[in-house]
C-alpha cells in the first residue's frame, strides 16, 4: 500500500470514506489549519493520530501484496490482474531471455522511447550465460543496461507508478526487484508563446504541457544553485506531479512550509484538471471570484518571481504555472511594462489602471448620474440620453453585459476560419440592429464597450472575470438604491477585499496596509538599478536584490 493511501485511511471506526475532496471546514477542525497558516504542533498531531489510526485498519494482505514476486510468470499474472496487461492494448510487455535468464520489460506504448528500448534490448542479446554466473540482478543494473539513469526499486506499487509516468520496468527472474529505466517520451507541443501574455519584445517560449520542459525553460534562465525544484503527486488515480520550485536563500520558510502542508492535505481521486483544481483544494475561497493565485505562462515571468521570493508551484499537463501568495496589484501588471523603458512602462501602467477603474465603476457611475442629473459636476453635464429606449437602462445594461458573455464564449468555440465573421456578425449587425429598432440607446453600447474593452486589457483573465461580476453588482446596487447603493455596495467590495488574504499575506498590500515604498514601485515603472530590494510582503531572507560581494 503506497503512503498516499495510509493517509487517507480513516480515524473512526466506520467504513472508510470515498475518495474525494476533504471538504474545508472538516480539514480545518481536523489539522487546525486556516488559510495561509502552517498546521500548529497540536493539529499535526491530531493529524498523525487521524492517519495512524486509518492506516492500522488496512489488512495485511494489502501491505504484504507492495512485494514484488520473484517468480515472472506470478509478474505477469499479478499485471494482468491488477493493470489490465492483455486487455489495455497500450500495455507492454516484451518477454526475453538473455544469458539464460528470463526477462520482461513492461511499459506504456506511447509514453516509452522505443528507440532507447531498443538499444537496450540489442546489447543484451550479446550477453552469454558465463557473464551472468553471479548475481544476476547485480550485473544487468551495474553492467548490462545502458540507460543514464536506472533504479532498483522492490515495491510493486511504486514499479506501477513508475511506469504509468512513463518509465520502463525491466524484471528479471527469480529477483524480487526490478529495474525502473527512465525512458519517457511524452506527447508534447514546442514551446509557444502564451495567447494571454503577448508581448512587443521579448522571448516567444512558452509553457507546454509537460513538466518536464517547463522546469527546463525555467532553469534555463535561473542557473543559480539554490534553486530548488521539490516533486510531490496527488490524486490516489492519477498520481499527478506537482513540482514546488523555490530559491533556497531567499524563500521564507514558513511560506514554503504552508505551502507544501497544503498541497499534502489534498486527498482527492485525482486532478485532471491540473492546476485549477489543485488551486481549489488547497485555498480556502469560498463565493469570493477574485483569484488568490496567479498564474502565468511565461517563463521569464516565474523566473522573476522566483528572484522576488515567490513559490512557484508546477503542475504536470497544464501550460500554467502557480505563483504564490499574490497580491491584487500582482494581478494587474504585465511583462509588456517591464520589456520597455521606464517611463513607457510607466505610461503602459497608467493606461492600463485606466482601463480597468473603466470597467470597473464606468458604467455604474453613468447610471448614477443618469438617475440623479444634479450629481454631475458641470464639465460632464454633456452626459445622459437624449432618450431612454424601449427598456429601463438597468435592464439594457444588463442584457448587454450577458449579451458580451455570449460572444465572448462563442468566439472561443469558433474555428479560427469563422472567427473574423462571426466578430463583424456581432460588431455591426447585431449592435447597429439593437440601436437603430430601438431596444438600446447609443450610450449604452458606446460604455459597454469601453468597460469589456478595459476588462480585456486586465493581465489576468481571472481578474477581469472577477471585475465584471462585481460591476454587475454596482449596477444592480445603484439601480435598486442610488447614491446609498453605490457607495455601500463598493465599500462593501472593497472591505471583502482588504479582508482577504493569500497565503496569510494580505490582499490589498501595499494599500492596505499602506506601504509608501512598496505603492509608489507600483505606481512608477522602476529602473532596474533603482529596485534594489524585495517585496517585505514576501518576508525573503535577503532583502537587498544587488547584495555587494
Amino acid at each position: 500500500m503506497t503512503d498516499f493511501d495510509k493517509e487517507r485511511q480513516g480515524s473512526d471506526g466506520g467504513p472508510m470514506p470515498p475518495a474525494g475532496f476533504v471538504p474545508k471546514e472538516r480539514l480545518n477542525e481536523e489539522t487546525g489549519l486556516s488559510t495561509g497558516e502552517a498546521p500548529n504542533p497540536e493539529a499535526g498531531h491530531r493529524q498523525a493520530s487521524y492517519s495512524s489510526e486509518r492506516g492500522k485498519r488496512s489488512s495485511n494482505k494489502e501491505q504484504k501484496s507492495s512485494a514484488i514476486p520473484s517468480s515472472l510468470d506470478d509478474v505477469l499474472e499479478r499485471l494482468t490482474h491488477d493493470i489490465g496487461y492483455k486487455t489495455s492494448f497500450d500495455i507492454v510487455v516484451r518477454e526475453m531471455t538473455f544469458g539464460e535468464h528470463r526477462t520482461a520489460m513492461f511499459f506504456m506504448n506511447g509514453l516509452s522511447q522505443s528507440v532507447l528500448l531498443t538499444d537496450i534490448l540489442k546489447r543484451l542479446t550479446y550477453l552469454h550465460p558465463d557473464e551472468l554466473s553471479g548475481h544476476a540482478f547485480r550485473s544487468f543494473f551495474d553492467l548490462y543496461v545502458p540507460a543514464a539513469q536506472v533504479t532498483p526499486v522492490d515495491d510493486w506499487n511504486e514499479v506501477l507508478s513508475h511506469v504509468m509516468s512513463g518509465d520502463t520496468a525491466f524484471f528479471i527472474d527469480n529477483e524480487s526487484t526490478a529495474l525502473v529505466i527512465d525512458a519517457k517520451n511524452f506527447p508534447a507541443r514546442g514551446p509557444e508563446e502564451p495567447s494571454l501574455e503577448r508581448v512587443v519584445r521579448g522571448s516567444r517560449d512558452g509553457f507546454t504541457e509537460t513538466l518536464m520542459v517547463n522546469i527546463s525553460l525555467v532553469r534555463r534562465r535561473l542557473r543559480d544553485p539554490q534553486l530548488r525544484y521539490e516533486l510531490m503527486k496527488v490524486g490516489e488515480r492519477t498520481q499527478s506531479d506537482i513540482c514546488i520550485a523555490y530559491i533556497d536563500d531567499l524563500v521564507d520558510k514558513e511560506l514554503l512550509k504552508s505551502i507544501k502542508d497544503k498541497i499534502s492535505l489534498v486527498d482527492i481521486d485525482g486532478l485532471p484538471l491540473a492546476d485549477k483544481q489543485l488551486e481549489e483544494a488547497t485555498v480556502k475561497r469560498g463565493w469570493n471570484p477574485y483569484p488568490l493565485v496567479r498564474y502565468s505562462e511565461r517563463p521569464d515571468v516565474v523566473a522573476a518571481h522566483l528572484l522576488e521570493g515567490n513559490v512557484s508551484v508546477f503542475v504536470d499537463t497544464s501550460p500554467s504555472v502557480m505563483i504564490l501568495p499574490t497580491t491584487f496589484f500582482d494581478l494587474v501588471q504585465h511583462a509588456e511594462e517591464n520589456r520597455q523603458t521606464p517611463f513607457i512602462g510607466t505610461y503602459l501602467r497608467w493606461v492600463r489602471f485606466l482601463g480597468i477603474f473603466a470597467s470597473l465603476f464606468l458604467l455604474p457611475m453613468w447610471l448614477l448620474f443618469v438617475m440623479h442629473p444634479e450629481l454631475k459636476p458641470a464639465v460632464l453635464a454633456f452626459l445622459g440620453p437624449q432618450k431612454t429606449g424601449m427598456m429601463p437602462l438597468v435592464l439594457q445594461f444588463l442584457l448587454v453585459e450577458i449579451g458580451v458573455d455570449l460572444l465572448r464564449m462563442a468566439s472561443v468555440h469558433t474555428p479560427t476560419s469563422l472567427a473574423t465573421a462571426m466578430s463583424l456578425v456581432a460588431a455591426i449587425m447585431i449592435g447597429d440592429i439593437a440601436v437603430k429598432t430601438g431596444l438600446f440607446i447609443n450610450e449604452v453600447v458606446l460604455y459597454m464597450a469601453i468597460a469589456a474593452i478595459g476588462m480585456f486589457a486586465t493581465p489576468s483573465y481571472e481578474l477581469g472575470l472577477a471585475n465584471r461580476i462585481v460591476r454587475l453588482v454596482l449596477i444592480v446596487a445603484v439601480a435598486a438604491f442610488q447614491v446609498p447603493g453605490f457607495m455601500i455596495a463598493t465599500t462593501a467590495v472593497l472591505l471583502v477585499l482588504c479582508m482577504e488574504r493569500s497565503f496569510n499575506r494580505p490582499y490589498m498590500w501595499p494599500f492596505i496596509p499602506f506601504d509608501p515604498r512598496a505603492m509608489w514601485n507600483i505606481i512608477v515603472r522602476q529602473p532596474v538599478l533603482k529596485n534594489r530590494t524585495r517585496p517585505n510582503l514576501l518576508r525573503p531572507q535577503q532583502m537587498d536584490k544587488m547584495p555587494r560581494r
